[in-house]
């Protein structure tokens, strides 16, 4: 019997252990669940962490959050010495109106995810903006940070000995 696998030319050599690994954690879940019912997929319940972009220019840092759904009043932002905190919770409104859910792929629940700034950060200026569906973390850099430009004088002081030379070794080649 001859087995066909199918060629996926960017596919990790580590894609069929995550698999596995994902098959495993699922099987130990549920048998150690405690109200002894099989769930369905393991994506259906628990904490899910929302993908950040962070990135600075030469004034400020910027952190991006992705929590679509989640209303203000519900996420929480602390500061604290050079640690960023942001805590949320997704929840999971079940209406009883006869809706039969056939999958439930979005992530429910808290979450909690820690950032440790420089020193070279303000934290007083903190600055924050939900729209979207997107949390917008603006931080300032302090003025001794900040790039500086330096104007640099030249001088035709002893590197005018070595232009004859150069223009001998160009006129020798």
């Amino acid at each position: 019997m001859t087995t066909m696998t199918r060629f996926v030319p960017f596919r990790s050599p580590l894609e069929g252990l995550a698999v596995l690994q994902n098959l495993l954690n699922s099987i130990f879940n549920d048998f150690t669940s405690s109200n002894g019912e099989m769930q369905n997929e393991s994506l259906s319940a628990g904490n899910f962490i929302p993908p950040v972009d962070i990135y600075e220019d030469a004034n400020r840092l910027v952190l991006k959050l992705e929590v679509p759904g989640i209303p203000r009043e519900d996420l929480q932002i602390n500061l604290e010495s050079q640690t960023l905190t942001v805590k949320g919770e997704r929840k999971l409104i079940k209406d009883e109106k006869g809706e039969n859910f056939h999958r439930i792929e979005r992530r429910y629940g808290n979450f909690v995810r820690s950032f440790t700034l420089r020193a070279t950060i303000e934290t007083d200026s903190a600055q924050a903006n939900y729209e979207n569906g997107v949390l917008s973390i603006t931080l300032q850099k302090k003025e001794a940070a900040k790039p500086k430009q330096l104007k640099i004088e030249i001088g035709s002081g002893s590197s005018s000995k070595s232009v004859p030379k150069q223009m001998e070794a160009s006129r020798v080649a």
